[in-house]
């Protein structure tokens, strides 16, 4: 019994200092969160205490309010925090992967794909909707980077549909903070069955293709490399 709750006490100590190291990361980008959570929650708590005295019954309608005003700041709170997480990653190389790793149930993310030297690099998302490469990186050259992977997934699953998304802030791209909406706005064409076949099959084309022997030694004089050969990723 003891253990139990020792360890109750500490997963509450955790989630306390979690949220503390959200708040302070939100007020690094939001100043005001302070101001604006306090507001939220005596408004919501002063409304519901006018109407208790009103109506003749403040202690009930006081308690409710008290639980209202905390749960409506605990959403406020949460979709600030969201918002100055994004804020905070837009830009920053791999951010669409972080996305994509948090994108919840029932879809299987693999990061970076494709890359080119100049950093630019695709993710993969399988799910119901099919597949999803996601770009990150220079608008121009990472256009050639999801057309050499979709044609690259059209051979290998033919009969799955595949979308891109180009994450960024421009005309046609999508800001990082609706990555996540964008890819459950597709419709759901696949069944569960057909997501982990899919999956399987990209897995196995992954596995051969890391496993594929390589010559060794020098390579012999005057032999050039095909213009078809491996290219950088």
């Amino acid at each position: 019994m003891a253990r139990s709750d020792s360890a109750a006490e500490a997963a509450n100590t955790g989630r306390l200092k979690q949220i503390a190291l959200t708040y302070k990361m939100t007020r690094r980008a939001d100043k005001k969160i302070g101001f604006i959570l306090a507001g939220v929650f005596l408004i919501i708590l002063g409304v519901f205490l006018a109407i208790g005295f009103l109506i003749g019954h403040p202690v009930y309608l006081g308690i409710l309010g008290f639980l209202l005003a905390f749960l409506g700041t605990a959403i406020v709170f949460g979709r600030r925090a969201e918002r100055a997480a994004f804020g905070q990653m837009e830009g920053q190389p791999g951010a669409a992967a972080a996305v994509l790793d948090n994108i919840g149930r029932g879809w299987t993310t693999t990061p970076a794909v494709a890359m080119n030297r100049s950093q630019d690099v695709v993710h993969r998302a399988v799910g119901k909707a099919g597949i999803v490469l996601v770009a990150e990186g220079n608008p121009n050259r990472v256009k050639t980077l999801l057309a050499a992977e979709k044609k690259k997934m059209n051979r290998i699953v033919a009969d799955v549909p595949v979308h891109d998304v180009i994450v960024g802030t421009g005309e046609g791209q999508t800001e990082l903070k609706k990555v996540r909406t964008t890819l459950m706005k597709f419709p759901r064409v696949l069944t569960g069955p057909q997501v982990t076949a899919t999956n399987d099959r990209l897995r196995a084309m992954g596995d051969l293709m890391s496993n594929m022997p390589l010559p060794k030694g020098p390579m012999p004089k005057g032999m050039r490399m095909p213009r078809g050969g491996p290219k950088a990723r």
